[in-house]
């Protein structure tokens, strides 16, 4: 009997929670963090390139994030990336450097991250079941060659939904932590 590699499906369903927990980190709430640009991608050279690797950010003052762009040539792309994130940033450039201020969380501001909050959730609950799938077609597949009894099907798939479960119930408890911390005054 072939068995569907269970360890394989837990590591990417934990990938897809850990890659929520690294977009969650950019969801700040009043502080400045450097991590708040990391989702930002910029359009240079033609590729879409993570901010991270055409400039370097660093917080100024609590609230107040700089962006130094390496190439001057790229000022313009990275200022438009940073204003099209979605993240409700005003960008100011000054030459090679761009001033991001951050505004004061208004109740609009708090009810707004909390979407992107919610948007992100959802993306890694959609990473989780696409996983879930590729496991479940498996199984089916095996059973169908004839290489697995109904019965280990059954048991794989229960397994399969047990672990998908839990990581949808850990992306629900991460973002109901998140949307706590966004709604702090």
């Amino acid at each position: 009997m072939d068995n569907v590699d269970m360890n394989d499906l837990e590591r990417r369903m934990n990938g897809a929670f850990d890659m929520l927990g690294k977009e969650f980190s950019g969801l700040r709430t009043g502080r400045a963090s450097v991590n708040l640009l990391d989702n930002v991608v910029v359009e240079v050279y033609g590729a879409k390139m993570p901010i991270n690797q055409v400039a370097s950010v660093s917080v100024a003052e609590p609230r107040l994030l700089t962006v130094q762009v390496w190439d001057a040539n790229n000022t313009k792309a990275v200022e438009k990336a940073i204003s099209n994130a979605s993240l409700g940033l005003n960008p100011q450039p000054a030459g090679t450097m761009i001033r991001v201020p951050l505004p004061g969380l208004t109740e609009e501001r708090r009810v707004e991250l909390v979407k992107v909050a919610a948007k992100y959730a959802e993306a890694a609950r959609i990473a989780v079941r696409n996983i879930r799938r590729e496991g479940m077609d498996t199984v089916k597949k095996l059973q169908k060659d004839g290489k697995m009894s109904e019965d280990d099907q059954k048991k794989q798939e229960d397994k399969i939904q047990k672990m998908t479960d839990s990581w949808i119930k850990k992306v629900d408890d991460s973002l109901a932590h998140k949307e706590q911390e966004i709604k702090q005054v």
